[in-house]
């Protein structure tokens, strides 16, 4: 099947492909290494499985970069809908992939304290472990930043997906709530993070709409009406 029988198919495996990837660096690399509140522990574990921790940080890059094209495979899908909302997705879902990169220095910095390079042998170990911590935790705060894009960027595609009328409706809906979802989690990070852990499980509902709708693509498929017109003349 090609991008060009079926654009919504390829736009949604694509878009399965690179969050299969985002997860993996962002939610389990983390949970099997990082001890919260633990400095040492963490440090044990980045040690003990340092390609683990080295795959994350790829995936990471590797998911960004390929949300790029994903951006660009749904552009090719409803631009016909509203040229402007979709050149506004794409804009706002690329922002946020230079914050990602960025980002990695501080995991890539926790890499280089746990190793304990030369030019570091003037820090205890301690010293270093708290230090690799503190950039762990830095990482954590800049993917915050990077939320809010998460989050901005579900405004357009769910206005696209809405108007597109070759897409259910309610999945447009849905995809706004995640958008929701994702701005408060970021503010809600930066503004109260006592109540961080409480936002992220009261919001998973919504962010399941970016999940149904990737699922959507990937087995219904979507085709613009003039695609469709032209396999029909075809």
């Amino acid at each position: 099947m090609t991008s060009t029988r079926n654009p919504g198919r390829f736009a949604g495996m694509l878009y399965v492909l690179a969050s299969i990837v985002g997860f993996f660096a962002m939610g389990y690399v983390p949970g099997k290494l990082i001890v919260h509140g633990n400095a040492m522990a963490t440090a044990n574990n980045i040690s003990a499985s340092e390609t683990l921790f080295r795959l994350g940080i790829a995936g990471q890059l590797i998911g960004m970069a390929g949300f790029i094209f994903v951006a660009l495979a749904l552009y090719d899908l409803l631009k016909g809908v509203n040229q402007r909302h979709a050149w506004l997705m794409v804009l706002l879902i690329v922002v946020s992939i230079p914050i990602a990169f960025l980002n990695e220095l501080n995991s890539i910095a926790a890499l280089v304290l746990v190793r304990g390079a030369d030019f570091l042998s003037i820090l205890e170990k301690p010293q270093r472990e708290a230090l690799a911590m503190l950039f762990l935790k830095l990482h954590g705060q800049g993917l915050v930043v990077a939320e809010i894009f998460w989050g901005l960027w579900l405004f357009p595609l769910a206005m696209l997906v809405y108007r597109s009328r070759f897409l259910p409706r309610f999945l447009g809906v849905w995809l706004a709530l995640a958008g929701f979802a994702w701005v408060i989690l970021s503010l809600t990070s930066v503004l109260l993070p006592q109540y961080q852990d409480k936002v992220n499980t009261y919001s998973q509902p919504a962010f399941f709409g970016e999940i149904a709708f990737m699922l959507w693509l990937v087995i219904k498929g979507a085709k613009p009406p003039a695609l469709d017109a032209a396999a029909s003349a075809g």
